[in-house]
């Protein structure tokens, strides 16, 4: 894997990134270290991650689930714990 600097790196931005894309990943340094590691992006990678609603359809929440338990709550905060 090859380095340019930060300064070749925004010369040759268009041909760098091709190359990429082709499978030749690159690390871009300034001042000789390493600040990124440029490779071709895998279309899993890119694919939205669905988080909300995955279980919509799957579970079944009572309408009271807000209250439920609340008469016990409350008597234990009238008895101190």
């Amino acid at each position: 894997m090859h380095t340019v600097t930060i300064t070749e790196a925004r010369r040759q931005l268009s041909r760098l990134v091709r190359a990429a894309a082709d499978g030749e990943p690159f690390i871009i340094t300034r001042a000789g270290k390493p600040l990124v590691k440029v490779v071709a992006a895998r279309e899993r990678d890119l694919a939205p991650k669905r988080r909300i609603g995955f279980l919509d359809g799957e579970i079944l929440v009572p309408e009271d689930f807000d209250r439920m338990g609340s008469d016990e709550i409350e008597a234990l905060f009238r008895q101190g714990g």
